[in-house]
């Protein structure tokens, strides 16, 4: 382990290689839940823990129950009913704490199942840190800054939009953008702009 690598693993989650801005993954929430900025960041903080967690549990399966059983073939299916059991636990935990809050994330929230996102961090945390069935020194502390740091991104993009998009509240723009067609335009210029943080990573 090294802080250069931590680093590297930061600038690339948040700036670079943006889960939502240059994976393209997450979009439904992304475009759903940006319109205000509360619920935007409620449903971020939300994403971050499962992508947390999930990165946390799917390295600890990974590494003592399919490696070496060689059931690393069955991958993708255990990590997809890790992450539906967390999202589930949080679904839970906010239907109990604030259920207004509940209420408003509809079926968005239990939409984070099947968020692509949460998923796509799990397998690339295990792509990234494991080398022929073997962890890499400081694999798990890596995998679990990793889920953390696309957490971030995911965050840093949701605000991002919903600001953009409360401003644009009180301008007059055609009908026929209004919501949805806007909200496209939004994001596939805020995607264009983070094309810049590339020169980071030469």
């Amino acid at each position: 382990m090294n802080v250069a690598q931590f680093l590297s693993i930061f600038i690339s989650a948040v700036f670079v290689y943006n889960v939502i801005l240059s994976r393209f993954l997450g979009l439904c929430s992304f475009i759903a839940i940006s319109k205000e900025t509360k619920p935007a960041l409620a449903m971020s903080l939300a994403v971050m823990f499962v992508v947390t967690m999930s990165s946390i549990i799917t390295w600890f399966i990974y590494r003592f129950l399919l490696i070496p059983f060689g059931l690393t073939y069955l991958r993708t299916i255990s990590f997809i009913l890790v992450i539906a059991t967390f999202v589930q636990l949080v679904e839970m935990a906010i239907r109990k704490i604030s259920p207004s809050l509940y209420r408003f994330f509809g079926i968005y929230l239990p939409l984070i199942t099947v968020n692509c996102a949460v998923l796509g961090v799990a397998v690339l945390n295990i792509d990234m840190f494991f080398r022929n069935g073997k962890a890499i020194a400081g694999s798990f502390y890596y995998s679990l800054f990793q889920g953390i740091c696309v957490g971030l991104g995911y965050t840093l993009a949701m605000l991002l939009m919903s600001g953009i998009r409360e401003r644009l509240d009180f301008c007059n723009c055609p009908k026929a953008l209004k919501e949805f067609p806007l909200a496209f335009i939004i994001a596939s210029i805020m995607s264009l702009s983070f094309l810049g943080f590339n020169g980071f990573s030469r």
